[in-house]
């Protein structure tokens, strides 16, 4: 058995992550084991001993809808977003922010995988409604990655998951260099998920309490607000294409 809380696990609240699943796994009656944080993200969504996952959702709707099972959406409580959604937010240089969205997509358009729908799937979308397209793209790995080669110059716009740049506001120094633009649309947030042989309503209900129950520090750290069940029809959004 094994669980995987990595999509937003920093150093800065790991103790509060290994909090949230230390409740859980106290509910469901397991004493062992910890967070696994040495598995990578994306082998531990496939594994048949996965009992708590994190997954976003245009993996799932790619190549996991069937494989694994959905207990749930994050709420991390972001302003004039719905509880399970989310949004990403285009950023440029601070100096550069007066140009606008449009201007912007004529640059350099850092992206941190093709698969990822808060750096790519949804700034897509969203240019795409206003007419435009990226002229130029490059793949960074990560949403920090993004965020430095705009700073650095490397690249001139970048779309950041709303929950992770509140993450970089808080901790990265770096973030008084870049200025936010404008949002992308909403789309299911952070997704928690189990192995599809378990049945998730005990997960659910331990998930909820453990999250009701963080202490203050925690709950303050993670910003996680609750959990919400969407309908299936949520996920059901076309695939951006590739870079």
């Amino acid at each position: 058995m094994i669980a995987r809380l990595p999509m937003y696990d920093r150093p800065e609240n790991a103790a509060a992550h290994d909090a949230l699943w230390s409740g859980v796994r106290n509910i469901l009656g397991y004493g062992e084991p910890e967070i696994d944080r040495k598995t990578a993200y994306d082998d531990g969504w496939g594994r048949e001993d996965l009992l708590l996952g994190q997954i976003c959702n245009f993996p799932y709707r790619a190549s996991f809808r069937d494989r694994v099972t959905r207990i749930g959406c994050a709420d991390y409580g972001l302003k004039d977003t719905p509880a399970g959604y989310y949004h990403s937010v285009f950023v440029v240089r601070a100096g550069e922010a007066s140009r606008g969205l449009a201007p912007a997509t004529l640059g350099r358009f850092a992206y941190n995988d093709a698969q990822s729908q808060s750096g790519w799937g949804a700034p897509l979308a969203r240019v795409s409604e206003m007419g435009l397209t990226f002229h130029t793209t490059i793949k960074t790995g990560a949403h920090y990655d993004s965020m430095m080669a705009v700073a650095d110059g490397r690249a001139d716009l970048a779309a950041i998951d709303a929950v992770t740049w509140r993450m970089f506001e808080a901790w990265e120094p770096r973030v008084t260099e870049l200025q936010v633009i404008g949002r992308t649309g909403l789309s299911p947030g952070m997704t928690f998920i189990t192995a599809p042989q378990n049945d998730p309503t005990p997960i659910r209900e331990a998930l909820k309490s453990a999250i009701s129950n963080l202490a203050p520090e925690h709950a303050n750290t993670l910003g996680l607000r609750g959990l919400a069940v969407l309908p299936d029809a949520a996920y059901d959004i076309a695939l951006a294409s590739a870079p």
